[in-house]
C-alpha cells in the first residue's frame, strides 16, 4: 500500500487497479517495451529483484523447480514455477504468507504476455484464494491485499522497463 502510494504521489501510476472476480485477482497493463525485454523482467532472478522483492531466487527456470521470492519488510515466500512457455507465459505457486515451504495458503499466480501495438500486454491471474483454510473473511482480505499488491508490483515492471527504452 506505501509502496503504491509513493509512486502515486511521482505521478507514476500506470494503468487500471488489478480487479477481484469470484476468487481471483487480475490485472493487465501494457507496457511499451519489447516481449524479450518483458520476458527478462518477469522470469530472470535478477530483473525480478528490480521490480518485484528485494530478493528472487529459484533452482531453474522449469516447472517444478523451487526458490523464494523475498522483501525485506514482510519476508519470505516459497515458490514453485508451474509453467515457462518462453515470451508466452510463466507461472508459480507461492505462499501467500512468510513461511519455509509452500503448504495450505499457496495461491497460483500466472503472467501471460502478447504482442499489443509497438509494445506488449501483460496480464497476471492469481487464483487459489478459494481453496485457502481460513474461512470466508480471511479469503477476502487475502484476495483485497493481493489485489493492491499487483497494482503496485505491475507498475514497478512498467516504469522499469519503460524507462530501461527511454
Amino acid at each position: 500500500m506505501f509502496r503504491r502510494a509513493r509512486l502515486e504521489r511521482e505521478g507514476n501510476t500506470v494503468s487500471d487497479h488489478a480487479r477481484i472476480k469470484g476468487h481471483t485477482v487480475t490485472r493487465t497493463v501494457h507496457i511499451e517495451a519489447s516481449r524479450a525485454s518483458v520476458w527478462k523482467a518477469l522470469t530472470d532472478p535478477d530483473e525480478m529483484v528490480k521490480w518485484f522483492g528485494d530478493g528472487v531466487g529459484f533452482a531453474a527456470l522449469e516447472p517444478g523447480a523451487t526458490g523464494s521470492i523475498d522483501w525485506d519488510d514482510y519476508g519470505s515466500f516459497p515458490i514453485e514455477i508451474t509453467e515457462v512457455v518462453p515470451d508466452d507465459s510463466f507461472g508459480f505457486r507461492w505462499s501467500g504468507i512468510p513461511a519455509e515451504q509452500l503448504d495450505e495458503y499457496s495461491t497460483h499466480v500466472r503472467f501471460t504476455i502478447a504482442d499489443a501495438g509497438t509494445g506488449t500486454d501483460v496480464t497476471v491471474i492469481e487464483s487459489g484464494f478459494d481453496t485457502l483454510p481460513g474461512g470466508t473473511r480471511y479469503r477476502r482480505d487475502r484476495l483485497e491485499q493481493n489485489r493492491e499488491g499487483w497494482d503496485v508490483e505491475l507498475d514497478e515492471l512498467a516504469i522499469l522497463l519503460e524507462r530501461a527504452t527511454d
